[in-house]
């Protein structure tokens, strides 16, 4: 049991103004694992003070010397990962092999890349009479979501405090343990009073109040699409920047040149890039596009891959490939999709909406893949963040790009083919913010962020700083 009764506001560990607390739920034996204070509108006052308090000295100071506080806290991180993978496998429910790797080891890495981003960063520029500068934009709001917690902190937090940005943090309250470790990472490394602060608490109270925050001077949010649009309507009233990353419905295009091996690693890969955290990951490659031909031979591959490969078991043992869902609220979201497909016509290949028979107890989803989908269906539309890949058969090149951009989401897809040329081109015309051309791996350093309604801005390497930061012009 980690218990946590204060919160951190201008340096210190402080008491919250409110007598609430929160508890955290261990995901795959649905008890109690810990416990955080349930923040109120008045703890975020104190904290906006105080980073409002703080920002004048610290914005001062050089962006190298603020990037050796990130290195120190990337450190930090590095020297506790196994505790932190240890409490995101328990809050989250991923194995704890893969936590120690995705969870913890992704953010001692992010924060890690800082300080050569800052070196590298045109922080002025003359153009004609005028001398162009990049300054922090000011106090940043940081409301982050529970699958993957500290990645998704630390992509705004350490950016954030290279600008010269203060921050305040609201973790998500399904899975805020881990913020509470960064806090006292953050709180050994000697950072000035109020340029960090932490209030865990709830959307409706806590996430509104830094929205509203008439001092707060950009609100950075990750999370789903309906929370996006309510922080983008009660940030507009101050005219604050809002950057979003939010909800996906990624497409992943098999084209007509695969044949033989390539097809079937095409198809198996895919199932892993559906599957990752659960399918609790808002890139997730939930619609395979394949073409009509080879639609039965694709389906029979993924059947396969999934009966014989992705079992699903206890996180903490590493009893199996996937772990369980965040929560008893997320699992009965997902099932009712399942269900919703069955009804709608879809063919289920393999999974369901049962509790799998011999883990009664923890959020388990059984991983389940759709056959024979239509783009229009509910299955095919939705994200349902979960282990359900839905498999659509495509006519040609074309349909294929109709389909993968008829979506009211464009953060993720994917694209597979024999002509890597030919691949790249039908990446080109996806309208979303990141595309894997055969299985092309995740890079740290390249901008992330989505097209539509899965957001705007981007997060990560110099393109995640600059989002951070006010454009001034010097006329000499």
């Amino acid at each position: 049991m980690r218990d946590q009764d204060k919160l951190y506001i201008d340096g210190a560990w402080v008491a919250s103004s409110g007598t609430g607390t929160i508890d955290v739920i261990n995901a795959s034996t649905e008890e109690v694992m810990g416990r955080v204070p349930e923040g109120t509108a008045e703890d975020v006052d104190r904290a906006v003070a105080a980073a409002k308090a703080a920002f004048d000295g610290w914005s001062q100071t050089s962006p190298q010397d603020r990037a050796k506080f990130v290195q120190a806290m990337s450190e930090g991180i590095g020297a506790r990962n196994q505790e932190l993978a240890e409490i995101m496998c328990g809050e989250v429910g991923m194995p704890l092999f893969l936590s120690q790797l995705v969870q913890a080891g992704l953010p001692q890495a992010t924060s890690g890349s800082i300080p050569a981003i800052v070196d590298e960063f045109p922080w002025e520029e003359q153009v004609g009479n005028s001398l162009v500068v990049k300054e922090p934009i000011g106090i940043v709001g940081c409301i982050t979501p529970w699958n993957y917690p500290l990645h998704q902190i630390v992509a705004k937090v350490a950016p954030a405090l290279a600008a010269g940005c203060t921050v305040v943090l609201k973790p998500s309250e399904v899975a805020p343990l881990n913020a509470f470790v960064l806090a006292e990472i953050i709180d050994g490394i000697g950072l000035p009073p109020g340029v960090f602060n932490l209030v865990s608490g709830t959307g409706p109270v806590v996430g509104e109040a830094i929205a509203a925050h008439p001092d707060v001077d950009m609100v950075s949010f990750t999370g789903s699409t309906r929370a996006g649009k309510r922080v983008a309507e009660v940030g507009a009233q101050t005219v604050k920047r809002i950057a979003l990353e939010l909800g996906g419905k990624s497409a992943n295009i098999l084209l007509d040149d695969l044949e033989g091996a390539e097809l079937d690693k095409a198809a198996r890969a895919g199932i892993g890039s559906c599957y990752l955290n659960s399918g609790q990951t808002c890139t997730a490659f939930t619609r395979m596009l394949v073409p009509q031909s080879k639609h039965d031979e694709i389906v029979d591959i993924l059947r396969d891959e999934v009966e014989g490969t992705w079992t699903i078991g206890d996180p903490a043992t590493g009893a199996g490939r996937l772990g369980p869902l965040i929560s008893d609220a997320q699992r009965t979201r997902v099932r009712g999709y399942i269900q919703k497909g069955i009804e709608e016509g879809a063919t289920l290949v393999t999974g369901g909406p049962e509790q799998p028979d011999d883990l009664p107890t923890g959020y388990y989803v059984k991983p389940t893949v759709f056959a024979a989908v239509s783009n229009d269906m509910t299955i095919a539309q939705e994200e349902i963040f979960g282990p359900v890949l839905v498999v659509i058969p495509y006519d040609d090149v074309d349909d294929a790009v109709r389909i993968a951009n008829d979506t009211d989401y464009g953060l993720s897809g994917g694209v597979w083919g024999a002509d890597q040329e030919r691949a790249k081109g039908v990446a080109r015309r996806m309208r979303t913010g990141q595309v894997d051309v055969n299985g092309g791996s995740f890079n740290p350093l390249a901008p992330f962020g989505g097209y539509k309604q899965s957001g705007n801005g981007r997060e990560l390497g110099k393109y995640g700083l600059e989002e951070f930061l006010q454009t001034k012009s010097l006329q000499l």
